[in-house]
């Protein structure tokens, strides 16, 4: 296969951070505008931003930047615009987007006010359609005319998109319950879960148990960052908690991988992103490999498509490649992806008859 066949296939993304998710093009833009209002120097991080393969310093470089841009309502907004149309232009077809709701009190911005930007980007995609919101008739009217025109050929793109609100690992209980209170309160405009993510190396987990018991109790689904760092007690302590899903997985020991395999939790693989900070060696080293042979549940992810310079494409390519892949492996892996997200019932009965027309 060459790199047109992964573009044209369907697939769905699982493990995607907005922020880190934002367009070269944009974040130089925005960056030069930081740079003349004095806030950055731009010299600074314009070879950073220009460059494809970064190293782990100038990667962590680019997220300091990120998170100076985003703290604007309006940058937010187009940010979201363009992540989602990035998307859906390789054939992203159903995108679970993550993202930490920020507060900046010097620009009026809450954790509310940062997901209503969100919001606003989803509502002002426009160069395909997009389906972010829970099941009413008239979205069902709207799936039947999307399937009839993609069963008779014609080309206009749709993408599902549900959102996954961030609990930051810096953050404190109560911060974090905020957050499970604003995606509860945010349900009617498409966030369908809780993530927990942020330097595994900071906190404890266990600090945020509680807000997360109380999401799941709520009926919000929760996948947590596990495993990005060797901190058994803690995996183990993740693992026992039963999340729907886990990001990464990189450093089990046999008796965390055997507890991970028996309880089939599925594993959002995050193949470029675990290579660029040196948290797997080689792709020829990564577990993907092991849990494909046993046929654990897993997915194709991207972490960062903008910082580490990928695309879902190219991880399908990668995967392909580096594990002798052929088409039909690679559109089952697509497919099955399906299964593991946190769509209801209606949107998953679309996308599965979307992978039977494509198949």
């Amino acid at each position: 296969m060459d790199m047109e066949c992964y573009v044209s296939m369907p697939k769905v993304e699982l493990h995607a951070h907005l922020n880190g998710s934002v367009r070269d093009s944009t974040l130089l833009e925005l960056a030069k505008d930081l740079g003349e209002k004095g806030i950055i120097v731009f010299s600074d991080v314009e070879h950073v931003i220009l460059k494809n393969d970064r190293s782990l310093v100038e990667v962590f470089k680019l997220f300091d930047l990120i998170h100076i841009l985003t703290t604007d309502h309006n940058t937010v907004t187009r940010i979201t615009k363009e992540v989602v149309e990035d998307f859906a232009a390789e054939n992203v077809v159903y995108l679970e987007l993550r993202t930490t709701p920020k507060r900046n009190e010097l620009k009026g911005m809450t954790k509310r006010s940062y997901v209503e930007a969100v919001i606003e980007g989803l509502r002002g995609v426009c160069a395909v359609d997009i389906d972010f919101a829970p099941a009413d008739i008239e979205l069902e009217k709207w799936d039947a005319t999307c399937m009839n025109n993609a069963s008779n050929g014609l080309t206009r793109k749709k993408i599902y998109v549900r959102l996954l609100l961030s609990i930051d690992r810096r953050e404190t209980l109560e911060a974090a319950l905020e957050t499970v209170k604003l995606a509860l309160e945010m349900r009617g405009n498409g966030v369908v879960g809780i993530d927990l993510s942020g330097n595994p190396r900071v906190g404890d987990w266990k600090t945020f148990l509680l807000a997360l018991v109380f999401a799941r109790e709520q009926g919000l689904r929760v996948t947590l960052h596990c495993g990005e760092v060797p901190n058994q007690e803690e995996i183990h302590g993740m693992l026992d908690f039963h999340p729907e899903r886990i990001g990464h997985a990189c450093c089990l020991e046999e008796d965390a991988w055997n507890k991970l395999k028996s309880m089939k939790i599925p594993v959002e693989i995050c193949l470029t992103s675990n290579i660029r900070t040196n948290t797997i060696s080689s792709v020829d080293a990564h577990h993907f490999a092991d849990l494909y042979k046993l046929k654990h549940p897993m997915t194709l992810c991207t972490d960062d498509s903008g910082v580490f310079s990928t695309s879902l494409s190219k991880e399908y390519a990668i995967a392909a490649t580096a594990f002798n892949l052929g088409k039909k492996e690679m559109f089952q892996l697509a497919r099955n992806a399906v299964d593991f997200s946190f769509a209801e019932e209606r949107v998953v009965k679309q996308l599965k008859k979307l992978f039977d027309i494509a198949e």
